[in-house]
């Protein structure tokens, strides 16, 4: 990738995909998203990425937010049609493999509308989080209202959404908001070893768990249950799941090889 806004580093089935606009506050312009985008897509097709782990360059932020001087001048009729394309945070929600969010200072409005939309979150003591929105006269628009109040509960999204203010990284972990938190600096490394547990699965088991618990989040409880099962007697089916079975039997490590 010859992006300049987003760094890609990939070693050992773990990709490291990094927001490099530390002199913004790695903000997100439409370059930022448009490349962001990309390289989610490409990242989607390579056998050698079994998980990515997304952070911001830079000591203050991992995003602080929209660009917003970028949207100020857009008429309502021009923004709805910026809505009508595929947007960033739908490229990583849809990302069929595990996406680890590394976390540190700012992560604000679009910032941790970004953090929502990946699986698993990891703070440092440093972040602060907020949906800000509503300081503005606007609401979140891309997933402050529906995937934060999924993760945290309606009362904690709407308190968020409607005082607009900003929660430090203790209490975004009391609430769920993230799964982990860690000390100063130490994010990063436990988004690694997170990924590097990962990295020792199925690729094909990994995308099926994925996908199952995204099931739980938008059917009704029967629904879910009847493709879950649907999702384990596909990975039954696979050849790591055969293959997984027999090691178990022998009592060997498993030879996975992502079919």
């Amino acid at each position: 990738m010859n992006a300049r806004n987003v760094l890609l580093a990939v070693d050992d089935g773990i990709a490291e995909v990094t927001i490099n606009r530390p002199d913004k506050l790695n903000a997100l312009n439409e370059s930022v998203r448009s490349e962001l985008t990309e390289v989610f897509d490409d990242l989607a097709g390579r056998d050698d990425v079994k998980v990515v782990v997304l952070q911001g360059a830079g000591e203050k932020a991992f995003v602080a937010g929209a660009d917003v001087s970028e949207f100020a001048a857009r008429s309502p009729e021009e923004q709805r049609e910026v809505y009508r394309h595929r947007r960033v945070y739908d490229a990583l929600a849809e990302f069929p493999k595990p996406v680890i969010c590394a976390i540190h200072g700012f992560c604000l409005g679009g910032g941790n509308e970004l953090a929502l939309a990946c699986d698993i979150r990891v703070a440092d003591s440093t972040a602060r989080f907020g949906q800000f929105e509503v300081r503005l006269g606007l609401i979140p628009g891309a997933g402050g209202t529906q995937r934060l109040a999924r993760l945290v509960g309606p009362g904690q999204a709407l308190r968020m959404g409607l005082c607009g203010d900003m929660i430090d990284a203790a209490e975004a972990y009391r609430i769920g908001l993230v799964e982990f938190l860690t000390e100063q600096g130490g994010h990063l490394a436990k988004a690694r070893e997170l990924a590097s547990r990962m990295t020792r699965w199925s690729l094909v088991t990994l995308k099926l768990v994925k996908k199952a618990v995204r099931e739980a989040l938008e059917r009704h409880l029967s629904d879910g249950l009847a493709a879950e099962k649907e999702l384990f007697l596909e990975a039954f089916a696979s050849e790591d799941g055969r293959e997984g079975v027999q090691a178990f039997v022998e009592k060997r490590r498993p030879r996975f090889i992502g079919r």
